[in-house]
């Protein structure tokens, strides 16, 4: 299954996921902090999506209320895991 989330508060504009089930296959950020966000994807593939979300969750960036890997766990909740 594909999906793609607009963020909100972030420099990133889009995210991309591809999932097997619960298991995320390949994570796209567009936009925002290149090598930062790769590093993110890269440690995703491959783990179940819930874990993602419990881990991400509530990470700020800056004074922001949100962040890019904060995105990733409201875009997996929004996917229902």
């Amino acid at each position: 299954m594909k999906f793609e989330y607009h963020t909100e508060g972030t420099c990133s504009r889009n995210i991309i996921l591809e999932m097997d089930g619960d298991t995320i296959q390949s994570v796209q950020f567009i936009g925002g902090c290149n090598g930062n966000l790769k590093g993110i994807c890269a440690l995703c593939i491959g783990k179940k999506a819930s874990d993602v979300k419990l881990t991400l969750k509530g990470i700020t960036c800056g004074g922001k209320m949100t962040s890019c890997p904060d995105q990733l766990a409201t875009a997996l909740g929004e996917m229902g895991y």
